[in-house]
């Protein structure tokens, strides 16, 4: 790529790698240093003048795999914030990287949580959190998995 000076660098994150919430420490770590790395490959490109080499990073919210099964926000906006299909979450980040799009997030309002948590003070981002039930979301998944955890245990007579 860089002797043709032409290709394109697809990072597929998660809107987790731009602001994170509590329970899943380690998944947020790992695409926070996904983005990090999206971010420091694509520097390094400009500054070597590949203009043709584009990059991507694909941030989309919860998708409806199954893996999170169990997170929830705040019922009353749950409506207005499902999981994602994975159909639709490809399709956008095929048209973001047809176009040359350097970031895509999915839904579009995780455009607007980034700007908030970086303009805003800690304690304002908590009480955004806290409205929209992110703060927590992840605990009934985590407990759901403690769950299955200690009811194979459980058959396995551990």
């Amino acid at each position: 790529m860089m002797d043709m000076n032409h290709g394109h660098i697809v990072t597929v994150a998660s809107s987790l790698g731009l602001f994170s919430t509590a329970g899943v420490e380690d998944y947020c770590a790992s695409k926070f240093g996904a983005v990090g790395f999206h971010e420091s490959l694509s520097h390094e490109l400009k500054a070597a003048d590949k203009d043709g080499i584009k990059t991507t990073l694909v941030c989309p919210y919860l998708v409806d795999t199954g893996m999170f099964r169990g997170c929830r926000i705040r019922k009353e906006i749950e409506p207005f914030l499902p999981p994602l299909k994975p159909d639709y979450c490809v399709k956008q980040a095929m048209r973001a990287i047809l176009t040359d799009q350097p970031m895509i997030c999915t839904p579009r309002l995780m455009y607007i949580v980034t700007c908030m948590k970086s303009i805003l003070p800690f304690e304002a981002v908590v009480c955004m959190y806290r409205f929209l039930g992110a703060d927590k979301c992840m605990y009934p998944f985590i407990a759901q998995r403690k769950q299955a955890t200690n009811n194979n245990e459980a058959k396995n007579g551990i």
